[in-house]
Parts: C-alpha cells; structure tokens; sequence
C-alpha cells in the first residue's frame, strides 16, 4: 500500500527521465536493491526532488508499504507534523497490536490532543513509532519516503532517528532528500539507519542542459545560448530550466555581450537578501556584475572607492565567495551576478559600463563596455569594437571576436565602410571557427536577406553550407543559389566548388567526383589569387586521392605543401597538415603521425578553433589506438566525444571513434552503444563517407562482443558500401581482418579467403605493411579451420613478429591469442600468458577478459574444424556447414549454449541459431536427438 500527503510525483516521472543525474541515481539504486536506505543530497534545484520521485515509483510496487512525508519551512515549527504524514492513514492497521501507553501516547501526538509530548510521554512516544514501523514490516516491506528533511520539524525528526537506529533486520528503507548548500549534511543522517548511503548530486553539464531544455520543450535554441545557460545557471536544473522558458517567451534575444534575461521567479529566489545592502554596496554589485573579471582594483578604478567594505558585506549575506587566494570578486553563483545585472534599470547598466570602459585594462574589455555604454550608432565605437575582435582572434578566442564583431556591426552607420554586414559575415565566420555553428547560420541568414552585393552572399552562403556540418543534403538549396551569386568570378567560383567537392564525397559517396570538383576549385582559386582556397582544395583533393588509393596522392600532398601556405590553413581540420597526417597513419609512420597531429591539436587550441580540436582530438586518439595506446586513446576519445556534444560538431564520426576505443579498452556494451548512435547521425546526415566508418566501428564491436554472426552482416554491408564509394585502400577502415575472422566462425572460411586475397592485391600495390600482416593472421585462421593447423600456426607467428616490428601493439597481441588457441587443443592457465602480457600492456581490457576466460576454461578437447581432422562422429553430415559441425560437435562433448559461445567466440544467441538450422538440417528436434545421432554413427 501507498500513503501520500501531496507529494506523489507527475504522472509518467521515470529514472529514465532523471537527466544528468544517471550515476548517482544508479549508486541510490544499488543501495536500495541491497536493502539499504539513501539520502539525496545538493542544493535547491539540483534535482533531489526529481531523482527521489523516480526512484519511489520504482521501489513502490504492489505489497510494499509506502510512507511519504514533504516538510515545508513554514510548517518546520509544528511538532510531529511529519509523523501525521507519515502513520496518520496506517495507525488504525496497526493500533490493535500497540501497548496501550504507546498507543494513547501516539494518538495523542498525531491528533494534537491530551498533554503528550517528547517531554512527558518520551518513551512510550519512541516505543510506539519503533512498534508502528515493526507491525507494518510484518506484513511486507516497508519503505519511509521523506523530501526536504532539512524541513522536519525537530520532534518528527528525533523519533525518526531513535526508530531508525534500532530496527536492525527489519525491512524497513529510508530514501530521504535534504537541501544543503555550503553547510555539511551529516547532521541529516540522525534520521536515517546506519547503514544509509548519502548521495550528492552534483550540477549538470552542458550537454545535459541541453538535453534537459529540449525535453522541457525549450527547443530551437543556439548552443551559444544554451552554453551561457550552463554557465548562469551553474548547471543547476532548475535555474536551467527557469531560464530556458524565460528565453523561449522572450521574442528579443540579449544583446551581443549582454547576460541572460533572469525571470523574476529566479530574482526572488537568489536576491531575497539584496534589500539588506546598502545603495552603494548594490550599485558596487552591480559594477561587479558587469565586468568580466571584477577585482577590487577595478572596481576602485571605476569608481567605487569604499569596494572592499562594501564586498564584505555581500560576502556577509552570501551574496559574494570569500576568495582565499587571489584578489578576485566572485559571486556565490553565476545567477546571483546575472540576477542583480537583469534587476538594474538600463541606465544604471549603462554607467555601469561606462565606468568600466575607461577602468579596465584590457583593450577587448575597454571596447566591449564601451560599446554596452553606447547608444545608437557610432562609427569611431564600431572601429574600436572591430580592432578589438581582430585582437581577440589573435588571441585565440574567436568566440569574443564573434561576439565583438556583432557588436561593430549594430553601431556602424548604414554607409559605413566596411558596412554592417561585412562585419556581421566576419563575425559569423569567426563562430564558425569557434564552434557556435547556430549563431554563425542564423548571422548568414540574415545578411542573406538584404545583401545584394555577390561577394557578400557567396560568403554567407559558405557560412550556411559550413554549418550544416555533415547533414550537407540539408542544403541542397544553397548551392544553386551560390553559384548563380558567384556568376563568372572565379575566386567566388573557387569556393563554391570546393563545397560541391565536399557534397560529392559526403551527399552522393563518389570520392571520383570529389576529386574533380576539388582539383577545379584548386584551379579557379589559382585564377583568382586565392591562395587559401587553393590550399584547402588541394588539402581536400590529397586527402580523397589517399583514401581512394590513388596514385597521385602524394604528389598532390607535395604541391600543397608549397609557399606560400598559409597558416589557418596550415592547421585546418581539412587542410594540408591533416591530409599529410592521413597519409603517414596509413602508410605505418605512426611516430611521425603522433607527432603531426600533437603539434596540429596544439595550434588549434591556441587559435580556439573549436571544430579542429575535435577532429583533431579523434586523430590523436585513432593514433594511439592504431599504436596499442588503448587507455590513452580511451581518455582522448572520451574527451573528444564530450567536447563534441557539447558543441554539436562532428558527433556522428567522434561517436565511432569513441566505439573503436571503447571496443578496444572500455566496455563492449558501451562500444555498441556508440557504434548504434553513429550509425544513426550517419544516415540522418545522409552522411556516404561515415555511414562505411560507423559500420565498420559497429561490426568491429560486435566482433569484440563475440557476435561474429551479427559483425559478419555489419562488415559486408561496409565492404559493399566502400565498393560503391570507390574506396579501394584497405588502411582506410581496416575492417577486412574482422571480417575474415568473423567468416570463420561462422562457418564460411572460403568466403574469408576470398575476401582477404581481394585486399591484399590493393595492400600490396599501396605498400601497407600492417594491413598485410593482419590479412596474413585472418588467412592463418582460415587454414586453421581448413585443418591445415601447421601452415596457420607459422603464419600466425610470421604475423605476430610484423606487427611487433611496426609498433602496432593490439594487432600484434590479437595475433598471439590466435597463435596461443591454435598451438594446444588442451590449453591450460600458462598457454595464453604471452597474449595476456600483451593485451595488459596495450590496457585492452575487452580482450585480456577474453583471454582470461580462455585460459580458466575446464581443459577439454576443442571443436576440430571441418575438414579432413573433423571429428570422426560427423563424417557422414555433409549438410552442415563448419560452424555447424562445430557446435554439434561441443554439443555432443555436453558443452551448455554459454560454454559454447565461449569457446568459440561468438553470442549465445548465434550458438542457439546455429542449433536451430542443425536440427532443420538433420530432422532431429534437440541437443539428445545429436548425442543420439553420434552414438548411431560410432555403432556403425
């Protein structure tokens, strides 16, 4: 049964719906299943309340009773006001098994009459509530549910704990929230058993607020918008959330360096204490509020002369952090600064700034106070503001530029030169730089709408492709319309082509007219004087061209790398340096690759350019893994993947790298996980070029994962694929060897030869050393199931030796656990120590648990492949294919469908699909009818 007051949650409220909060949620969750109790605790609006609804609902099926209580401040001072909450709907259950002293004593304190207090009846009152909550444990599993603890008024909360601390083996659970801020919540634990799990919930990131506005509905904002959310809210989801409805109903968006509007529900929430400042002290907070990094220097050099006197203060009311080193002002909450901002009338902010303007010793901050200080247009403010987004993108900060640049652009005259909307275009191609791909769009968008001039609208038209990112059939639009504004020009020509080359490879998968498109955009560039877009095509043709396999692609790599380059190019995602680093990576230079791409990751972070890191986050990454560096390529690719979410760029093809590592030294399931999810960016995004990669990285998982059936569909759908692509290397995915051994397994070896002898002509012909060492290891495996075990066992070893030599560790340490299965068919726990010491030097963890299981196995003789060494009992079953045979013949051994899977390395699931077409094969309906067929066979 359920007793509630008024706290049952919204209807449909799920721990699956608790966002940001899965961790905790999942340690609470454990804690319960063991039969513990769990204390939530953070401060307001972190998500308690949410967390603590869900996981009632979920341990509140029928045949437990449920307890609830919400305490409120104003209600905290009336006594026993949570136990009415709490027994006031079960005592009559349970009155009748009472002692009559605890009986009138409990009655009394519920109802409110007779004299009984804690004073006067203490232990009887005590007693009875232990007996109550006995009595309803008889009866099944009782569960105290209790939010706002720091609310329960006193006497509630002693007989709570007195109870609590004596209940021992009784089934009673406590799942408690209690608000705490700076204050320790230890205190809070006197109410609950001993055994309680205390839980902090901690703020959310960004990419949780983003996911947490668009559930709420607050959808359509720009991720700019939606990191300066993150930033005032501090991740906190209430706040996030007040803040995202505040927007979504305010139809004029903030100001170009202005903080977000603050609804007036969150005003009284964090300033409840302003009105006990001094009106100096305020319109100190205020100065302070406005300045990036407010000191007391500053805030003396604006004006403020008695600054510290009056911080005190505000420290004194908690409105300020004391800062124990440093002279920095900070606020107690992001929001508290944006709240007193929002609060002052536009006068006042504008003074504000003005002060700030000449107080500020930075010249980016002088020009952006200025400009908030400044009214209207102003040509001498916009060149001000234009120099200083020049400084910022100097500086590496091309969101500040971005952000400076838009402000230029409001205070230029209309005839200005340069005009507002030249400004605009440089500052929505600095967002571009800086990741903000929405607001860079909604910039070109705009200027679309009036520009006449083509040069203008051929820029803003990159703008909106570039932003599109992968999803380039999002913009089909665009580049008729682009090219019909370039006319004749062919440096406006250059640059709408080298999008085309793009749509060719990514829309329409033909890396052969990627290539033409890129090496005319290279072409009209020339003519133009256009060096930079001459770069980049010829960047982009190299980099098609080493894919592909052709021939020509070093001599591309050397004609872009000829002066003059230039240096955005130089470093650029899709510049020459990233084209020379594919090209070391996949010809087997790996030290040389780590250390372009460190140097390329470097650069990028100086200049702020947001989308090349990650990229360049994913290289390094795919590097270290390609080495053996499997924990290192794990932390890259994680950190990859979180900077790719939170900024939306390039989720699709960071999400299957982050699978390849996590295959290779994670977790398997969440390998999967991320293969599904990059998968399904790719085919949203129409994306030919990653729809190959995010297969290979799904059917690579599957592989790890033992599911060689499921990896065998995944990899031919790929092969299949990059056939149409015109994709010819074998180093591009390096999915042939999972392949070949997924075949195997599955019973088709011939296939898997067949497959390795195609990539091993391209391998060759490309000089790929590692390729053909691994195609060597898959054919040694193909032998193998031949029965041809001497030939595989020198092959193997021949293999393993290669890898080792060209430093590619995991390759090398998956070749000594084919060797180490191959080289006994009775292994023991010493046969797999050299592919243990190698996966445990690479941190394969994956693997070294399947090397592990291996070599713990109950020695038993293993399932002879098919062919001439096949086990004599199946001889006369021509119909069965080898993995057939195989697992009959484990079957015929008593091996369980789990034992199988395990020996040969595939799912239960292919094991019990397998049994199915073995009984359809031979008209036998189960694992007796085999023992029963082999028996009959070994009488003949």
């Amino acid at each position: 049964m359920t007793v509630r007051r008024d706290f049952k949650g919204p209807a449909g409220c799920r721990s699956d719906l608790v966002i940001g909060q899965e961790e905790p949620s999942a340690a609470a969750r454990e804690q319960l299943g063991r039969g513990g109790s769990v204390l939530l605790h953070g401060p307001a609006g972190i998500g308690k309340s949410t967390v603590l609804r869900a996981l009632a609902a979920e341990y509140a099926p029928p045949g437990r009773t449920v307890l609830r209580c919400s305490a409120t401040e104003s209600e905290s001072h009336l006594p026993f006001l949570a136990l009415a909450d709490l027994f006031g709907l079960v005592l009559d259950e349970v009155a009748g098994s009472l002692p009559a002293a605890q009986r009138t004593a409990l009655e009394s304190a519920l109802t409110g009459r007779g004299e009984s207090t804690l004073q006067r009846d203490g232990l009887a009152l005590r007693l009875a509530v232990l007996s109550v909550l006995r009595a309803l444990a008889a009866k099944g599993p009782v569960l105290i549910v209790a939010d706002d603890l720091q609310w329960l008024d006193s006497a509630s909360s002693e007989l709570l704990g007195f109870a609590a601390r004596r209940l021992g083996d009784t089934p009673v659970q406590m799942l408690c929230a209690v608000r705490t801020e700076d204050e320790e919540y230890d205190r809070h634990l006197r109410a609950c058993p001993p055994d309680t799990l205390s839980v902090r919930l901690g703020p959310l990131s960004r990419a949780q607020v983003s996911a947490l506005l668009d559930q709420r509905g607050y959808t359509g904002l720009p991720r700019s918008t939606v990191r300066e959310i993150h930033r005032t809210s501090g991740g906190n989801p209430l706040f996030a959330q007040e803040l995202g409805r505040a927007l979504a109903e305010n139809p004029t968006p903030p100001r170009p360096g202005e903080p977000l509007p603050v609804p007036t529900s969150l005003r009284a929430l964090v300033l409840s204490r302003l009105e006990m400042l001094s009106a100096d002290a305020r319109r100190t907070l205020l100065v302070a509020s406005a300045g990036a990094r407010p000191t007391p220097a500053l805030l003396h050099a604006a004006g403020r002369e008695n600054a510290e006197a009056e911080c005190a203060q505000a420290a004194d009311l908690g409105l300020l952090a004391t800062e124990p080193e440093g002279p920095g002002v900070r606020f107690a909450h992001p929001l508290i600064s944006a709240a007193l901002y929002a609060e002052a009338p536009a006068q006042e902010r504008r003074a504000a700034h003005a002060a700030l303007s000449t107080a500020a010793s930075d010249p980016i901050e002088r020009a952006r106070h200025l400009a908030l200080a400044t009214t209207g247009t102003d040509p001498d403010v916009a060149a001000r503001l234009a120099g200083a987004a020049v400084l910022a993108r100097d500086r590496g900060a091309p969101s500040v530029a971005a952000s400076l640049g838009l402000l230029a652009a409001r205070h230029t005259p209309a005839d200005g030169a340069p005009g507002p909307d030249e400004r605009r275009l440089r500052a929505a191609e600095d967002a571009i730089t800086a990741g903000e791909v929405d607001l860079a769009r909604d910039i070109a968008r705009e200027v679309l709408t009036r520009a006449t001039v083509p040069a203008q609208r051929v820029r803003a038209w990159m703008v909106v492709i570039e932003a599109a990112g992968q999803a380039l059939g999002d913009v089909d639009a665009a580049f008729p319309q682009a090219l019909a504004d370039a006319g004749d020009d062919p440096g406006l020509l250059a640059l709408v082509r080298y999008q085309l080359a793009w749509r060719a490879l990514v829309v329409q998968g033909d890396f052969a007219e990627a290539r033409q498109e890129a090496a005319h955009a290279a072409e009209l560039a020339a003519r133009g004087r256009d060096r930079r877009t001459e770069l980049m095509a010829l960047a982009f043709q190299a980099s098609t061209e080493t894919l592909m396999g052709h021939p020509d692609a070093p001599a591309t790599i050397r004609r872009a790398l000829k002066e003059p380059q230039d240096p955005y190019v130089a470093c650029h995602h899709n510049g020459v340096g990233s084209a020379r680093f594919r090209w070391l990576l996949m010809s087997d230079q790996l030290t040389e690759a780590r250390a372009t791409i460190t140097a390329l990751l470097r650069e990028v972070r100086r200049r702020g350019m947001v989308e090349s890191e990650v990229h360049f986050l994913r290289l390094l990454a795919e590097t270290e893994l390609r080495a053996g560096h499997c924990g290192r390529a794990l932390d890259l690719a994680r950190e990859s993947l979180r900077l790719a979410r939170d900024t939306g760029i390039g989720e699709g093809p960071t999400a299957m790298l982050a699978c390849f590592a996590e295959a290779s030294g994670g977790d398997t399931g969440r390998a999967l996980a991320l293969a599904g999810e990059a998968v399904r960016h790719a085919e949203e995004d129409g994306d030919q070029m990653y729809l190959s990669r995010a297969l290979a990285a799904l059917g690579h998982a599957q592989f790890v994962a033992g599911d060689a059936q499921a990896a065998v569909a995944s990899l031919t759908r790929v092969r299949e694929l990059e056939q149409g692509l015109g994709v010819t290397d074998p180093a591009r995915g390096r999915w042939h060897g999972d392949l070949a051994e997924a075949l195997v397994l599955v019973g088709r070896p011939d296939e898997a030869q067949q497959m390795v002898d195609a990539a091993r002509k391209h391998a060759q012909r490309l000089g790929r050393e590692s390729v053909l060492a691994v195609l060597d290891r898959s054919e040694a495996l193909v032998r193998a199931a031949r029965g041809e075990t001497e030939a595989a066992v020198t092959q193997l070893t021949s293999a393993q030796d290669r890898l080792a030599k060209l430093g590619t560790g995991l390759e090398e340490a998956r070749a000594a656990f084919a060797l180490a299965r191959l080289r006994t068919r009775r292994p023991g726990p010493t046969s797999y120590e050299e592919a243990a010491r190698l996966f445990r030097r690479c941190r394969a963890l994956p693997w070294l648990r399947r090397v592990e299981a291996a070599a713990t196995r109950p020695a038993q003789p293993d399932a002879a492949p098919a062919g001439p060494d096949g086990p004599a009992v199946l001889d006369g079953l021509d119909g069965l294919a080898a993995m057939e045979r195989q697992v009959a013949a484990l079957v015929m051994e008593g091996a369980t469908n789990r034992e199988i899977a395990g020996r040969l390395f595939v799912s239960v699931k292919t094991v019990e699909a397998t049994l199915t077409r073995v009984y359809r094969k031979l008209g036998i309906r189960s694992r007796v009818d085999i023992v029963r067929l082999a028996a009959g066979r070994r009488a003949k």
